[in-house]
């Protein structure tokens, strides 16, 4: 293993690229740590010390931000316009056919899908970062505190101060998206991906040093063993997939023989990474929301519809919370693979090209095989994903850990996922320049 990692850097290229992309993840985390205009840090600084923290939605971008939410950095945004903006063009595809049409076309349409990404990126950062300006104007950042410093987290709050806020924040996201992009064509995996996994990773001796001072060793240890044992079976899982058999047959063109080879299509038992998880979360949070704008500032009794989601959905430990996560994760499980693994598309292209499943017609035929295939294997793709997510809440309602539980949900998922497919793709490098890959 270790002459492995000295072969990485005794080649040029590869020394290189490892070493652009820990400086781009280096700015990342400084660019996280820098206070956005008009921003009072020692207030801030006096709400995360009391441990005051969000639930929900908010919770979901400042892990995602590595804190930097919180914290009301110039990146504070960290990569969620990006993560949403790409999640709703994949969606469009299906409701816009120029969109689909653009996804067929190449290279070409690739990059012209790529260019409205940025763009909707750059206006979803508008509307999120005004609405965290918005929410840390009124206090609410934090959740309810008696902290008195959070009512108070920004020095000016005429308009201009705020619009000001508003453009660094938004400057910010299109920074990281410069530097993620800047990763995947100079340096080594994808570039949005490993900021992803830079900021939860971020996150993780905090949370441990949290649980080890809140309570004690033998708990901490208990938690190290858990995500021991969570990781395992996670890479079990991740690289877990069903390999449906496809045959090319021989065909002449000119002098030359084409076909006759014989491979697979890998289908994943987790098709849809963190995205249900994500959609969960985010439609579990509109309840609370509107119930936190319908509560009474004046402190009298609120209504009994806001009364009964207060109790329900806005902790992560009632039961009918747990439930209502774990159905929706399985249906948006359902909902996203259904969208971006479309049959009809992979049978036509096998036919096209001359290739067919023994034992199923081309054409129609394989791509009802296809989909028969994809719905057995999503429902324990769905399981495991609802499970997963379950483990930071099972850890709240039982030992009372951290509510930010390091070894579950999208964090262990996106952290695994990401260091599995950078090590395969150092590994794969290493294997065309010394014949000797990192795993053996």
């Amino acid at each position: 293993m270790f002459s492995a990692i000295a072969r990485i850097f005794r080649t040029p290229d590869l020394r290189r690229k490892i070493l652009f992309t820990i400086g781009i993840i280096a700015l990342y985390r400084l660019g996280s740590n820098v206070p956005a205009p008009f921003v009072n840090f020692p207030n801030v600084e006096q709400c995360l010390a009391a441990n005051a923290g969000t639930d929900g939605l908010l919770g979901l971008v400042n892990l995602f931000s590595g804190g930097a939410l919180l914290q009301l950095s110039i990146f504070a945004l960290g990569v969620m316009p990006y993560i949403t903006a790409t999640i709703i063009t994949q969606l469009l595809r299906v409701v816009i056919p120029h969109f689909e049409t653009l996804h067929q076309e190449g290279q070409a349409g690739q990059s012209k899908l790529t260019q409205y990404t940025r763009y909707l990126t750059i206006a979803l950062a508008l509307l999120q970062s005004a609405t965290v300006v918005t929410v840390a104007r009124s206090g609410q950042l934090f959740g309810q505190t008696d902290v008195a410093a959070c009512n108070n987290l920004l020095t000016n709050d005429v308009w201009w101060a705020q619009a000001l806020i508003i453009m660094a924040m938004t400057a910010g996201t299109g920074l990281i998206m410069w530097m993620a992009e800047l990763v995947t064509e100079r340096g080594v995996g994808n570039g949005m991906s490993l900021l992803i996994f830079t900021s939860i990773a971020a996150t993780f001796p905090s949370s441990m040093w949290a649980i080890w001072e809140a309570k004690g060793f033998e708990t901490f240890l208990l938690v190290m063993i858990i995500g021991i044992v969570v990781m395992s079976l996670i890479v079990y899982v991740e690289q877990s997939q069903r390999r449906v058999p496809v045959q090319y047959a021989k065909r002449m063109v000119g002098r030359r023989t084409y076909g006759g080879t014989n491979t697979y299509i890998p289908i994943k038992v987790n098709m849809a990474g963190v995205i249900p998880i994500i959609f969960a979360s985010s439609l579990l949070y509109v309840p609370m929301l509107i119930a936190q704008f319908n509560t009474p500032a004046d402190g009298s009794e609120p209504p009994a519809w806001v009364a009964w989601v207060s109790t329900n959905l806005a902790s992560g430990d009632q039961p009918l919370y747990m439930a209502l996560y774990f159905l929706l994760i399985i249906g948006f499980t359902y909902f996203y693979v259904a969208i971006t693994f479309n049959p009809v598309e992979v049978a036509d292209n096998m036919k096209k090209y001359g290739g067919f499943i023994p034992g199923i017609r081309a054409g129609r035929p394989t791509a009802e095989y296809l989909d028969y295939v994809i719905t057995r294997i999503t429902f324990p793709g769905s399981l495991y994903l609802g499970l997963v997510a379950l483990i930071p809440l099972i850890a709240l309602a039982t030992v009372q850990a951290n509510q930010n539980f390091p070894f579950g949900g999208a964090s262990i998922l996106i952290i695994v996922g990401v260091g599995l497919e950078t090590v395969k793709q150092i590994d794969a490098q290493l294997q065309q320049r010394h014949y000797e890959g990192l795993l053996r």
